[in-house]
C-alpha cells in the first residue's frame, strides 16, 4: 500500500507539520542552476549588503519548492496531483534559516468529470525557526480516492 490518506480518510480542519530543512548555500547555488536565477541579491554578498534585506536572501519560488517538498514528505497525502497555488512572499528566507510547513485542510470536494479523485484546497504556511511566517498561501490538490469510493456512490 502507498503511504498517504486517500480523500474519503481527510477531513476539513487536518492540520499537520512537517518535517524541517535547514536552507543552505548549496540549495541557493542548486536552485539558482536549475533555474537561472543568478541575480546579485542571491548570489553576490557584498550587494546584497547594499539592499533593504541587508544580506543575501534565497530565491522567494525556491521556497515554494522547499514547501512542496516538505508537504510531501509529510506522507500525509496519497499520490496527489497539483492542480494550482496561490502564494504569497512575506518575509525573506536567509541562508541558515530551518523551514517548516504548517498546512490545514480549509475545503474539499469531489469534481463532477472525475468521480475516482477528490480535489483539497490546502492553507499552508511556511515558518522559519522563529515561528514568523515567511510565505502563506494556498494549493490546490486532487488525490485518489478510494478504489471503490465511486462504485459505490454510482450503485
Amino acid at each position: 500500500m502507498l503511504p498517504g490518506k486517500f480523500y474519503e480518510e481527510i477531513q476539513i480542519g487536518d492540520e499537520r507539520l512537517t518535517p524541517r530543512v535547514t536552507v543552505t548555500e548549496g540549495h541557493v547555488l542548486a536552485y539558482a542552476g536549475v533555474a537561472g536565477d543568478f541575480s546579485p541579491i542571491h548570489m553576490d554578498e557584498v550587494y546584497a549588503q547594499s539592499t533593504v534585506f541587508g544580506g543575501r536572501i534565497a530565491h522567494g519560488l525556491m521556497g515554494l519548492s522547499l514547501t512542496d517538498g516538505m508537504k510531501v514528505q509529510s506522507g500525509f497525502f496519497h499520490d496527489g496531483i497539483a492542480l494550482g497555488w496561490s502564494w504569497n512572499f512575506k518575509k525573506p528566507i536567509r541562508i541558515g534559516d530551518t523551514l517548516q510547513v504548517k498546512f490545514r485542510v480549509a475545503d474539499m470536494r469531489i469534481p463532477k468529470s472525475r468521480s475516482d479523485m477528490g480535489i483539497l484546497t490546502i492553507a499552508i504556511a511556511l515558518l522559519n525557526q522563529h515561528g514568523e511566517v515567511v510565505q502563506e498561501g494556498e494549493h490546490r490538490l486532487m488525490v485518489p480516492r478510494k478504489p471503490d469510493a465511486g462504485q459505490a456512490e454510482a450503485n
